[in-house]
């Protein structure tokens, strides 16, 4: 399965956008059913696969999310 990483409906990551699980800068945003999760570098890489296959989108500018079978 392919992970596709979408444009950000929402612009560019701003200063005050943080991770939802540390508060370090956000770099990757998953947009799920739900709501929208935001992750730093290292929690994206972390939660990976398993997060961009639960999201309706994936905005991941910086491939930290591992995408396939990688």
């Amino acid at each position: 399965m392919t992970v596709t990483t979408v444009a950000n409906v929402q612009g560019e990551f701003t200063a005050l956008d943080r991770c939802d699980k540390c508060g370090a800068q956000a770099r990757v945003r998953a947009r799920l059913i739900t709501g929208e999760l935001l992750f730093c570098g290292h929690h994206a890489r972390e939660t990976g696969y398993k997060l961009a296959l639960q999201s309706v989108e994936i905005y991941d500018p910086e491939g930290y999310i591992q995408h396939g079978d990688e």
